[in-house]
């Protein structure tokens, strides 16, 4: 691999921002420091931009196998590294659902061969298979994903006895979509009771509501602590559930932790009047309080890492009547941008951001030499030009969906270059694809 000189950065990393150079090796971070004098086959002039770890999301939905009309790992690892994201963890509700050894690994062959970011994937959870469940490597897998509602037709773990061994004797984290079934469905009678198969959109978070949410995460953390599980909720929705969550301990030591997805941070209620069916997704985007409740939860470190949930469908699809249309947004080609946006806005630091969504998420999951830049871990790095616009176009987004919620928006801040594994995967609007990512692995 060539060998990468990056030049007076300002490099946000670890709570401070310094002007730096960074001397790229062999897919590692060789050295930091002030005017460093190596050789490198390429140098970078980094003058204004800033240098941030790459995004680590925990959360996405690539489709791939048997959703591929919609996406798949090769396009949208590509959307990923265009907005800064070097390493996801993709979940296992694809076709078939990963829930066996041998379909989890396929997963990770489609991925060596077609991802131009580093990646991941959860072993799903269902009623009856424990007993593959256990036999997950916590070395090379990121986690074991529950579905605690009805998100995902077949995939829903409603078994009292199987979640509690799950629990009791799962050796890594447990990533818990929480959303009571129960409640959701007897919501969903009183509105079609009252509007037969013409729901509004609008009613979507009064179907899937705050007691939905609540109840679930409550019973969540619950067995988390009977069990002393290493429990990660992910997609918290609600002011509510912040409750749930502790932030008078260090993230090293927590065994509960808990994600918050950034369209429930930019979107509230009201903006189901222009957006309609594209921001329907699962837990449902709420009122305004929520919005500026988990804000709030983020700053505080009730909430500990910032993802996507990123879940890419046909724009055909997505055009349906409230009930037909199906639950996802595509975000991960815009999460840093829209985190960059509230850095502009004083809503948060770049300092907190990057905690955020680089380095808690490898604190959270035992991420080997990766989500900090420091001599020595693996070259995942991004630079970002804080005053260069950019318009969201169909042009420029690159999601096999062809779609975007942003079409039209222009953020302030634009991502010019993403380095995955020490390797420019993207630089200024262009792909070099020579290279593929790396399987992410855990100490634990």
């Amino acid at each position: 691999m060539k060998s990468i000189l990056i030049k007076n950065a300002q490099l946000v990393n670890e709570g401070s921002i310094t002007t730096a150079d960074v001397l790229v090796q062999n897919g590692r971070i060789a050295q930091i420091g002030q005017r460093i004098a190596a050789e490198a086959d390429q140098t970078i002039d980094a003058t204004g931009l800033y240098l941030l770890p790459g995004v680590i999301d925990d959360q996405v939905h690539f489709r791939e196998p048997g959703l591929t009309h919609k996406a798949n790992i090769e396009t949208e690892a590509r959307a990923a590294v265009a907005g800064g994201t070097t390493s996801f963890m993709e979940m296992p509700n694809t076709v078939p659902n990963a829930t066996t050894q041998e379909l989890l690994e396929d997963k990770y062959k489609i991925a060596a061969e077609t991802s131009l970011a580093n990646y991941s994937f959860y072993m799903g959870a269902t009623n009856d298979n424990l007993a593959e469940v256990l036999l997950t490597n916590p070395n090379t897998v990121c986690g074991i994903k529950i579905f605690m509602g009805s998100s995902t037709g077949n995939m829903l773990v409603d078994n009292e006895q199987t979640l509690e061994q799950i629990f009791a004797k799962a050796k890594l984290p447990i990533a818990v979509h929480c959303e009571d079934e129960q409640t959701i469905r007897d919501n969903m009678a009183l509105y079609e009771a009252k509007y037969g198969e013409d729901i509004p959109v609008k009613c979507h978070p009064e179907i899937r509501n705050e007691a939905a949410c609540f109840k679930s995460s409550f019973m969540a953390v619950k067995l988390a602590e009977k069990h002393n599980t290493r429990l990660h909720i992910l997609h918290i929705s609600t002011e509510e559930e912040l409750k749930l969550f502790r932030n008078d301990i260090p993230l090293e030591q927590k065994r509960i932790t808990a994600e918050v997805c950034v369209h429930h941070l930019w979107f509230d209620k009201d903006d189901y009047d222009t957006y309609g069916t594209q921001i329907k997704c699962n837990p449902a985007i709420k009122e305004a309080r929520h919005k500026q409740g988990l804000l709030k939860g983020l700053l505080e470190d009730k909430l500990d890492v910032i993802a996507t949930d990123h879940a890419p469908h046909l724009w055909e699809e997505k055009q349906g009547k409230y009930k037909q249309a199906p639950s996802g947004v595509p975000l991960v080609q815009h999460s840093l941008q829209m985190m960059l946006e509230f850095v502009k806005q004083g809503k948060l630091t770049l300092e907190k951001m990057v905690e955020k969504m680089s380095h808690a998420p490898a604190i959270l999951f035992n991420v080997r030499e990766r989500g900090y830049i420091r001599q020595g871990y693996w070259a995942d790095l991004v630079l970002v030009d804080p005053n260069k616009l950019y318009t969201v176009t169909k042009e420029n987004t690159y999601y096999k969906c062809g779609w975007s919620p942003f079409e039209g928006h222009t953020f302030s801040s634009s991502i010019t270059h993403t380095f995955v594994s020490g390797h420019l995967a993207f630089a200024n609007g262009e792909f070099d694809e020579r290279k593929k990512g790396e399987r992410m692995l855990f100490d634990r």
